[in-house]
């Protein structure tokens, strides 16, 4: 006997993420009424993770649904939603979720002249498409966006695929998109970027030396925060800044490549936020300051600075 409450729910779009959060709808019960599917990687995922659910036209989909989630990228959903408004596809009473992380409810503005009720789900994980997601999502957080009303209805569609979710506003949307990317997706380039450098001065598994150094620095950096921080900046160590700086240019070849161009600009970054924080000397982030400007202006030449007391047990 079906749980009171229990809708039926069509996928659009089975991407790594659709066909995880259909996945874990249908453990929550719900029962997924159809899915769409175009390519190979989409038809194997809703065949892996969706198993007996037909795959079904777009419009077929919302036609059949009681709640519809768009798990489209960011572009094409405005487009998607519109289209199927011009086709009289949306239903009053029907929930319309996207996990779009850029955009709130404010993009599914047809679905609500529609009578539809609008809400933006978006969980604030990166996917795989393959069912240890599931696992990850008992650990995740969604960026749940919906009119007063129908923000409770939002929240437990959250809490039944095993996930928290938390409010954010319409107007905020954009900012909490870019705070996670900036945190996840650029993470990902200071990692490919160190492994490289590690690779070409002879270390065969650069996963194994960062590996223990980075998820320690992050556990510290999330408990702690900025006074976790360590390394030459934090230590106002000019000299070594500026050699490490000059060993990436001469790595690019005397040009400026993209892992010194990040090097500077997230040094930079950091020695601002050390400096306001009262974590290095005035003195010290001046000298941090020249050596950077220096290294991104000129190619050649030491900077000499820091202080050779100064503790050095860590990167």
């Amino acid at each position: 006997m079906a749980k009171p409450g229990r809708l039926g729910v069509g996928i659009i779009g089975a991407g790594k993420v659709g066909a995880v959060l259909g996945a874990a709808l249908r453990g929550a019960e719900h029962a997924i009424i159809g899915v769409s599917a175009v390519s190979e990687a989409s038809l194997e995922r809703a065949a892996t993770l969706l198993p007996g659910v037909p795959v079904l036209a777009v419009q077929d989909i919302v036609e059949r649904a009681e709640l519809v989630l768009l798990a489209v990228p960011d572009d094409a959903l405005g487009p998607l939603v519109e289209g199927l408004a011009k086709l009289g596809a949306w239903q009053p009473g029907q929930l319309v979720a996207h996990t779009s992380g850029r955009f709130g409810v404010g993009i599914l503005h047809p679905v609500r002249a529609a009578g539809a009720v609008p809400l933006a789900l978006h969980p604030a994980m990166t996917f795989t498409g393959m069912s240890l997601d599931l696992t990850r999502l008992l650990d995740c957080t969604f960026g749940v966006t919906a009119d007063p009303a129908m923000l409770p209805i939002a929240q437990a569609l959250v809490v039944e695929m095993g996930a928290e979710p938390v409010a954010i506003a319409e107007g905020d949307r954009v900012l909490y998109h870019a705070a996670l990317a900036h945190g996840s997706n650029h993470l990902v380039t200071l990692v490919a970027q160190a492994s490289q450098l590690l690779r070409e001065v002879g270390v065969d598994a650069p996963e194994r030396m960062l590996g223990p150094l980075l998820r320690a620095t992050l556990e510290n950096a999330l408990a702690s925060g900025e006074s976790a921080l360590t390394g030459p900046v934090a230590r106002g160590d000019a000299g070594t800044v500026a050699a490490h700086a000059e060993a990436l240019r001469e790595h690019d070849g005397g040009s400026g490549g993209d892992i010194l161009e990040a090097y500077l600009a997230m040094a930079r970054a950091t020695a601002r936020r050390a400096g306001s924080r009262g974590l290095l000397r005035p003195e010290q982030l001046d000298g941090i300051r020249q050596a950077l400007d220096t290294a991104g202006q000129e190619p050649g030449g030491d900077v000499d600075g820091g202080d050779p007391d100064a503790e050095a047990a860590q990167p």
